[in-house]
Order: structure tokens, then C-alpha cells, then sequence
């Protein structure tokens, strides 16, 4: 090859080399810039988790209630407990038991070994509620009272709660007997009256003005539990609206409430539960609760079925009247050692011998997370 071929030669291998550089260059170029939108692309696609969450805040419903905020100088309950109280139950409490060491620690309102998946107002709460029919005197505290003193007084008994245990503020609360138990039958023959709806509407505008829950207790006469949960449906889809269960007024063909002492299976009890659970999620509602009223053996049967959901508390108040010391014993036996998940504890203004502290109810074990009065 002469030397001008061999210049050709180098020249063209040198060329080639250059436009394949460049080729190269351009393809990652290009590469890259393709590479990079691809990622602005799935930024810009991909939700800020941040504002994901913010979203799902704003879709939970808000809570329908305020609890009472404790005294500047109201001490936890733990630092006013003796060592043997922080151990074990009230004395009261332990009579006629061997063991009396606490099934949870002092002020824990949750059962031993129970758990809630909710967000309901007893998690973090103590409800007091005054209990009653507003066109009878003799039914509770609140047929005594005008609506406002009524709530004036709930108010001044729910603070005491809140101080005697401040970790646990309390929420008032206003148990409305909204079908009441009769001796006739009346006219569809189930022996109940249904409370007016203007009073029922009247009792709930005052919960809301006052941060205030209602809770609507229904005494079933000879009709069914989910038969008297259809007829409030409509006010359970209300936020600040619970429900509650008078086992006792529940009877039979042929029996009459009052005369004859009633009884409800915990399965028909379970069945309400699981449909106040559909309607929170239907329409997007605060977590609820059941309270159900029991003061002896009998009243309540089959109670291993009533169990609580992932957005319905349950609570089992301990309804009897008389000697402080043996409704702390009962207390014990219908709740502390046989309840799902809460407790409820009744106090009666003029029966019982002598009316407990609050102080000396949020002692007990379980604490209290209902205390009602009438």
C-alpha cells in the first residue's frame, strides 16, 4: 500500500471512530433525557404520601363530644392510691374471694385480657350519663329536671369524674329511655311506649348544643331487640348517638314487664351489635357503643356471644340497687369476671345505702367506663 492510500486509509478508520462516538454520545444522551422524564413523570404521578394522609384525615368523622377537662389541681388517680389499693381490688369489692388481686391495673377501664380495635368514646373516656323518661319522675333524674338543670347537674357529676380521675376525662352523657315497658299492652300489644320523637329530638339538640352524647335505651316489652333498633334507626345514624338494652323488661307471650322478670339471649344482642357496626361504616360515623343493663343472674343469657367489632364498643352495666358493699361484690361477678370488653356501674341517688364517691368508683376493678345514674 503507497503512503497516499495509507493516509486514506487512517483517515477513513478515523472518521468512522468519530461518528460512532457521536452516535454513542447522542443514543445516551438521549437515554438519560428519556430516563429523567420517566422519573419527573412518576414524581408527578405518585401521591405525597403526606397529602395521602392529610385526605384520610379529613374523611374521618369528627367526634360528636367533648369530655370535661380536669381541675388545674386534680391529681392522677395512681399517686392517690394506697400500695394494697394499687395491688389489689377495693375491700369492698373482694368479698368472698381468696385472691384479691387487681385483674388489671388501678384506673384500667378495659376487662383482663380484652381488647378495642375502635376509636370509641370509652378507649380514652369515662362516660357519666343521668338516665330517665322525660314524661316520668319515677324513672330517673331525668324526668325531675327541667332540660337545663337537668344538664347543669349531669355536667357539676360528670367534672367530679373527671377530677377523681384525670387521666380518663369524662364525657356527659344523657340516657333517654326511648321505649318504655308497660303493664297494658297497648295498641300494637308488644306492652312498650315509644317515647315521643319531639321529646327524643329535644333530648338530642340538647347533647349537641352541650358536646353532650345520647345515648337511647330501649325496654323492649314483648317485641325483639333488632325490631326496636329499626324503629331508631334513624337517630343511630346520628354522631353522638349510642345505644342501650334494658335486659330486664324483655318477656315472654303471656308475661308482663314489671310483674314478670324478663330476659334477652346474647345472640339476639349480638345481631344489634353487628348492625349498628354496618350503619357506622354505611355512613361513615363516629365508632359506637352498646351498653347493656344487667342486675342479676338470668337477665342476660348466652353473654359469651356478645363480642365486640372493629368499630362497636360493648359494656355491660351492672344495674342493681341497695348496700354499696354488695353492688361492689355483684360488680365483681357480673362484670370484672364475666364481661367481652367494658363495665358500667348504676348508682341510685335515693336507694342506695350509702351513694359511692366517685372517688371510691373509679377504685374499682375494672374502672368504670359507664357510670349512669337515676
Amino acid at each position: 500500500m503507497n503512503t497516499l492510500n495509507r493516509l486514506v486509509f487512517l483517515l477513513t478508520i478515523f472518521t468512522t471512530t468519530l461518528l460512532l462516538a457521536a452516535c454513542t454520545d447522542s443514543t445516551s444522551q438521549d437515554a438519560e433525557e428519556e430516563e429523567n422524564n420517566t422519573e419527573e413523570t412518576e414524581q408527578e404521578e405518585k401521591p405525597d404520601k403526606s397529602e395521602e394522609k392529610e385526605a384520610e384525615k379529613e374523611q374521618e368523622p369528627s367526634r360528636p363530644y367533648e369530655a370535661l377537662e380536669p381541675s388545674e389541681d386534680a391529681k392522677p388517680l395512681k399517686e392517690k392510691l394506697s400500695e394494697d389499693e394499687l395491688t389489689n381490688m377495693p375491700k369492698s369489692q373482694r368479698n368472698g374471694v381468696d385472691n384479691p388481686e387487681r385483674a388489671v391495673s388501678a384506673g384500667d377501664m378495659l376487662v383482663k385480657d380484652a381488647e378495642d380495635n375502635t376509636d370509641g368514646p370509652l378507649k380514652n373516656n369515662r362516660l357519666v350519663a343521668f338516665y330517665g323518661h322525660p314524661n316520668s319522675e319515677n324513672m330517673g333524674i331525668l324526668g325531675e329536671m327541667e332540660p337545663e338543670a337537668f344538664m347543669e347537674k349531669l355536667k357539676e357529676q360528670t367534672q367530679a369524674y373527671s377530677d377523681a380521675d384525670p387521666e380518663r376525662p369524662a364525657i356527659p352523657t344523657i340516657e333517654l329511655i326511648t321505649t318504655a315497658a308497660q303493664r297494658e299492652p297497648g295498641p300494637d300489644g308488644k306492652y312498650y311506649r315509644m317515647t315521643p320523637e319531639e321529646e327524643i329530638e329535644k333530648y338530642s339538640e340538647l347533647a349537641k348544643e352541650n358536646n353532650a352524647l345520647l345515648l337511647l335505651d330501649i325496654q323492649l316489652g314483648t317485641d325483639s331487640v333488632m325490631n326496636q333498633v329499626k324503629l331508631i334507626e334513624k337517630y343511630l345514624k346520628e354522631p353522638h348517638v349510642h345505644l342501650a338494652i334494658d335486659t330486664e323488661f324483655r318477656v315472654g307471650e303471656g308475661e308482663v314487664p314489671g310483674e314478670d322478670l324478663g330476659q334477652v339471649d346474647g345472640e339476639e344482642v349480638q345481631e344489634a351489635v353487628e348492625y349498628l357496626s354496618k350503619i357506622v361504616e354505611e355512613n361513615n360515623l363516629p365508632d359506637k357503643f352498646v351498653l347493656l343493663h344487667q342486675f342479676t343472674d338470668g337477665v342476660l343469657t348466652n353473654k359469651d356471644a356478645v363480642q365486640p367489632t372493629d368499630n362497636v364498643q360493648v359494656a355491660l352495666n351492672f344495674d342493681g340497687w341497695g348496700n354499696s358493699v354488695d353492688k361492689q361484690t355483684l360488680y365483681r361477678k357480673f362484670v370484672r369476671d364475666d364481661t367481652s370488653q367494658y363495665g358500667g356501674f348504676k348508682i341510685f341517688y335515693n336507694k342506695d345505702e350509702p351513694v359511692m364517691d366517685p372517688e371510691d368508683v373509679v377504685k374499682l376493678d375494672p374502672g368504670p367506663a359507664i357510670v349512669n345514674y337515676q
